[in-house]
């Protein structure tokens, strides 16, 4: 895992960027999903060494929230905008001019926004766990509420699984990741993928076939105009990025 690079973003949060390869070669952005990092996503499972040896550069990101980068408290510093708007800020202040997109569950979800924002300079993107319909929705605040205050039982099984998942991941707070979750629910206009408006670029959209948000994502990848669509064998929502078929199956799709 290489150092850090900290870049600054919207309201000044510094942001933990990684790279790997060929400064010159031709970049993948990787993205990582809700309560992760890169590294959880995309280095403990082998993408960024698939792709270095593929002959990419890599580029990295932890969103703000996660892994090394600042972890602001408020839920109006995670609207969808802001999200987006750091990706860009990252691609700046790198100078890069055009980056292929991959990206997982949140990251994929930030990722629809960024495709349609730059336009040409993303012309391919692997969008993988992206549901319709708001995201989060299945989180019961009231029970991670009562469980940050005085460590209620929690019963709802999709609040388990993401709480489970925060404290897997070292350095998270729970916290944050409920602010996350409420800046990105009080925005539901403009975050729900509408798909009259799904982005123009060739999309690889990506499912476990034992994640329950599948048939939304198909719909997604139906609406697009040049989507496509690839089921991960044998995988649920929360460990479908270690998959090699779907590794092998965003390969192809970039190389194309």
């Amino acid at each position: 895992m290489p150092r850090p690079q900290i870049i600054e973003a919207g309201e000044g949060v510094g942001l933990a960027t990684y790279t790997w390869g060929d400064p010159d070669a031709p970049v993948v952005l990787l993205v990582h999903g809700f309560a992760s990092s890169t590294r959880d996503n995309w280095v403990l499972t082998g993408w960024a060494r698939t792709l270095e040896r593929a002959g990419y550069r890599v580029l990295g990101i932890d969103q703000r929230g996660h892994g090394a980068s600042e972890k602001p408290r408020q839920p109006e510093d995670y609207t969808m905008r802001t999200l987006a708007g750091d990706i860009e800020q990252v691609l700046d202040t790198y100078l890069v001019d055009e980056a292929l997109y991959v990206g997982y569950s949140l990251g994929a979800r930030v990722g629809w926004e960024v495709l349609r924002d730059l336009g040409d300079r993303v012309p391919r993107a692997v969008l993988g766990g992206i549901p319709d319909g708001r995201p989060l929705e299945r989180l019961d605040v009231a029970e991670v509420r009562a469980y940050l205050a005085e460590g209620a039982p929690v019963t709802d099984p999709a609040t388990r699984d993401y709480i489970a998942l925060t404290e897997r991941v070292p350095g998270n707070d729970l916290d944050v990741m409920l602010a996350l979750a409420l800046g990105m629910r009080g925005e539901a206009r403009t975050i729900d993928p509408d798909p009259a408006t799904a982005p123009a670029q060739p999309i690889l959209f990506a499912t476990g076939s034992e994640d329950p948000i599948i048939a939304g994502s198909r719909r997604l990848a139906d609406a697009s105009p040049h989507g496509s669509f690839f089921e991960i064998p044998g995988r649920h929502h929360f460990n479908a990025p270690g998959s090699k078929p779907f590794r092998d199956a965003a390969l192809e799709f970039l190389g194309r």
